[in-house]
């Protein structure tokens, strides 16, 4: 019986002390047209990963994230996580939203479901992101729509950017060259 427990108590404080999960890759979510984006088929490359809003100020982004996208497709992947959680501006459907980043913006990066990316319902890919205790890296707080998170070919984190900082940034480009 001692030995049980001692046994349990172990397992009990290591799952505490370690990350449950350093790389992206083992996430999977739904896209925006009903599929599934594996994190896993995009080993090799890195991975941008942006909360997005059709009718926030930094919508224009789109398109700088497009041509980042288009510029560096064979090393970057970019993924965008629709999210109203933010002036409630990603009202729409993910019908909705695909139409409108399609038509004005061009939009050929994957695009994942509309999501939570802040509070009580928080999608774990985001949970995952925000946390030093879950990516062994960093701590950040989604402020607003377009916040921007870096992940090297490994699926570990490399650097976080508040919406600000645009997708064609020195701060984002530096690390694909």
């Amino acid at each position: 019986m001692k030995y049980f427990l001692t046994l349990v108590a172990v397992v009990m404080l290591s799952a505490f002390t370690m990350p449950v999960n350093n790389s992206i890759h083992s996430f999977k979510v739904k896209s925006i047209d009903g599929g599934m984006i594996d994190f896993a088929k995009y080993k090799g490359k890195k991975i941008l990963v942006v909360n997005v809003a059709s009718q926030c100020g930094y919508t224009r982004q789109y398109d700088g994230l497009q041509k980042l996208y288009d510029a560096h497709k064979d090393k970057l992947v970019i993924v965008g996580f629709p999210a109203n959680n933010f002036g409630s501006q990603e009202p729409g459907s993910d019908g909705e939203i695909a139409q409108f980043c399609k038509a004005r913006f061009g939009v050929t990066f994957p695009m994942a479901s509309k999501i939570s990316v802040k509070g009580d319902d928080t999608a774990p890919i985001y949970k995952w992101l925000t946390s030093k205790t879950e990516n062994g890296v960093l701590d950040a707080s989604i402020g607003w729509n377009f916040n921007k998170f870096l992940l090297d070919e490994n699926g570990k984190m490399i650097a976080y950017f508040p919406s600000k900082i645009e997708p064609n940034s020195e701060e984002i480009t530096k690390w694909l060259k």
